[in-house]
């Protein structure tokens, strides 16, 4: 994927993540949460990827998770990431945080990529971004899953 072309997905997930934590909501007693993973998949129509990752929040929890991306589109490809990371909006609870996430991603790219996307549950929304090796061409929507490991 062309430098320039990550790097706009990954400004313009971060732009939507800073305007959703300026809600007046957050001020209120949200807890700040990240997400750190690794996953791999693949997609031929149909998308599917699995992976694992741990989730710590400003008030001292943490929980370790399974996620998976499931959906249809448009896409061919296979990719790894290695070093993931995710920023939660709009967390009261981190059980709030476990379920389903409606998705909806667009990639280019060969070799070393780079990867953004931003997934929403209701009030809660999760900017992922992550660095890793594959390939892949297309546009896909689906669900993005995380459970309790």
């Amino acid at each position: 994927m062309p430098r320039m072309t990550s790097d706009f997905i990954v400004s313009a997930c971060l732009i939507l993540l800073f305007a959703l934590a300026a809600s007046p909501a957050h001020a209120a007693g949200a807890i700040d949460c990240e997400l750190h993973f690794s996953m791999s998949g693949w997609s031929i129509f149909y998308q599917q990827a699995t992976g694992i990752g741990t989730i710590t929040c400003d008030n001292g929890q943490r929980m370790d998770v399974k996620i998976s991306a499931r959906g249809g589109g448009l896409t061919v490809g296979k990719s790894t990431i290695d070093d993931g990371l995710g920023k939660f909006t709009e967390v009261y609870a981190m059980d709030d945080i476990i379920g389903g996430y409606a998705a909806a991603e667009a990639q280019a790219g060969a070799d070393k990529a780079a990867s953004a996307r931003v997934v929403t549950k209701g009030a809660i929304s999760l900017a992922l971004s992550g660095t890793g090796r594959g390939w892949g061409v297309g546009i896909a929507f689906g669900n993005f899953y995380i459970s309790k490991r």
